[in-house]
């Protein structure tokens, strides 16, 4: 069996001043708790993370932001919805809310 899933989510950006892609195109491969995947991101980039996932949060490293080369990575999921906090190069905060199918 593979581990593999492919989604699409659609998100907003509430309270960042930027401009961002809200069509995420989303590779991943989840074994038990290990999550893994590739996915475009608001910046318009390749990002690709590893982390754990654990009652709907997950939690992990990611790169291809312009803030830094690696990240921390938060996000909270309930079945189709999502939402993680942002943080723009300028040091501004916000939220990143969506939906991935």
């Amino acid at each position: 069996m593979s581990c593999l899933s492919l989604m699409l989510a659609l998100s907003i950006h509430v309270g960042l001043e930027g401009d961002y892609n809200a069509i995420h195109p989303h590779a991943r491969c989840q074994k038990d708790a290990l999550i893994s995947g590739v996915y475009y991101n608001s910046e318009e980039k390749i990002s690709a993370y590893i982390g754990l996932e654990h009652n709907g949060f997950e939690i992990g490293l990611v790169t291809g932001y312009s803030y830094d080369e690696v990240v921390p990575m938060i996000r909270y999921k309930k079945d189709n919805v999502f939402i993680a906090p942002a943080i723009e190069k300028s040091g501004r905060k916000g939220l990143v809310v969506g939906l991935e199918f």
